[in-house]
């Protein structure tokens, strides 16, 4: 009877170590909706030597395999809501798509805006009139009357129509609106090319501008998501609209009319500051200072043109209750790495520095230009920006490092998703990761191994974890349940 017992104990325990280690056990009754459930981890690499490009490998399964450090992620500790990834549909990218044929302008628009088909962009930003890449000079209201606002026959050809070809294939897509310049007639130099505004004078009709524009949006069915009320504020030039405006005057617009204007109207776009390099952490500083401005903006755009990140941390350490915002980035002929390279230093050096310090999306420039990088507006303006795209004379399309740059984060991370904490003990100098967990509850983990070497790692996540071996110069994306 002894010897039995130990036997039927002895075979038992080894019938459930043979089950546990097989790769497919069978599961006879999973529980219903498991609040972790066992799954393979989908990803998709991208390597710099362009072998994979956004390219769907072989899932891996979770295991109890040994990497030579963990990533652990902690769906507990959240942060910021991310609103999503984009570009800029300039004047010139409208154009340009809306010169294409019906089915090549439905194919790029699925391959930017779709989730399944494409990356499933989330984010665009709009110019409130021309920037330095617009089919010519033009604001909402060149006569000197506010009365007299309207869309301009410009953007009523291209802008309103793609627009509304994109809100088909991705109807929660966030827009942002910024102005290059106010109307000439605003302006002290009576031009939209560089100079400032008259003063307190024209204060008003520049808040009703904005009121304007956001209702006439609304009447072509377009919600404006948020607004910033100058491009790059600190910068002007005679070469392409510009307009300079000093925190103290944009401080005094929002206080006084902008943010009183937007209340009296019910009007929920959001109000966001500076929309500039990070080198003048001072300006968003000296605004969110005073006690009634502040209650009108939401947070603060920033672009990656001059300084680095580590100014978003200046601000949001005096003002943690706002949000962060990166409005704008540009590839160019200056990038002298490699495609990839290029790709790989945006992504480490501005989205993911941008991102992991909280801001909700990440803005590319110019959506679509073509292969001489334009069409400008002037002479005058960058000629030599590189767009998401690059649109061809004969309808067909280059996907620019941009575009998978973007893609890795907004193929995944939906709308809604939060970053989530992540950390790890011995980690590589040259990794680096962003994480996060989407409405559904899917996890997506982003890791750029520039270390110099392959890595095995972990990655656990609550009770399980999967091993991974990363190459060198590589981005991966996963994604599970």
């Amino acid at each position: 009877m002894h010897f039995h017992s130990k036997f039927s104990v002895f075979t038992l325990l080894t019938i459930f170590l043979f089950f546990s280690n097989c790769k497919d056990p069978v599961v006879i009754e999973p529980d219903p909706d498991p609040v972790d459930s066992i799954g393979d981890v989908n990803l998709w690499e991208t390597s710099g030597n362009e072998v994979y490009l956004l390219k769907k490998q072989i899932p891996v399964n979770f295991s109890k395999d040994l990497g030579d450090f963990t990533i652990v992620m902690d769906t507990t500790t959240t942060y910021q809501v991310i609103d999503g990834f984009g570009a800029a549909l300039t004047g010139s990218s409208a154009y340009l798509i809306n010169q294409l044929n019906s089915a090549d302008r439905i194919k790029l628009l699925e391959d930017l805006f779709d989730p399944e088909k494409g990356i499933g962009l989330n984010y665009l930003r709009i110019t409130i009139g021309s920037s330095d890449f617009s089919i010519g000079t033009y604001s909402y209201c060149d006569d000197s009357d506010i009365n007299l606002f309207v869309i301009p026959q410009r953007d009523k050809d291209d802008l309103i129509p793609v627009l509304h070809q994109i809100l088909a294939i991705n109807p929660t897509i966030k827009i942002l609106a910024s102005p290059w310049s106010a109307p000439a007639w605003m302006k002290k130099n009576n031009s939209m090319y560089g100079g400032s505004l008259k003063g307190a004078e024209v204060y008003n009709d520049f808040a009703e501008y904005f009121v304007r524009y956001i209702k006439a949006f609304e009447a072509e069915g377009i919600t404006i998501d948020a607004i910033t009320i100058q491009n790059e504020p600190m910068y002007e030039t005679g070469g392409y609209p510009t307009m300079k405006m000093l925190w103290s005057e944009q401080n005094t617009i929002i206080r006084d009319y902008l943010g009183p204007k937007f209340m009296a109207n019910g009007i929920q776009t959001k109000i966001i500051i500076w929309d500039h390099n990070f080198d003048m952490s001072y300006y968003p500083i000296n605004i969110l200072n005073d006690p009634v401005t502040r209650q009108y903006v939401a947070g603060t755009g920033w672009h990656g043109y001059g300084g680095d990140a580590s100014a978003i941390d200046d601000v949001q350490e005096l003002n943690p209750d706002k949000d962060v915002y990166f409005t704008e980035q540009s590839g160019g002929e200056w990038n002298t790495d490699s495609r990839m390279g290029n790709m790989f230093y945006y992504m480490k050096d501005f989205l993911m520095a941008s991102v992991n310090r909280g801001s909700k999306n990440f803005i590319m420039w110019n959506l679509a230009l073509n292969s001489n990088n334009g069409p400008t507006t002037t002479t005058g303006g960058c000629q030599t920006c590189r767009g998401v795209v690059t649109i061809k004379m004969d309808g067909t399309y280059v996907r620019n490092e941009e575009y998978y740059l973007l893609g890795h984060f907004s193929k995944f991370v939906r709308l809604g998703a939060v970053r989530v904490k992540n950390s790890s003990t011995n980690w590589p100098g040259g990794l680096t990761a962003s994480t996060f967990m989407n409405s559904d509850g899917s996890k997506v983990l982003v890791v750029m191994n520039r270390s110099g070497a392959k890595q095995k790692y972990n990655v656990r996540c609550g009770a399980r974890k999967f091993m991974y071996e990363q190459f060198n110069e590589s981005v991966i994306s996963f994604n599970f349940q």
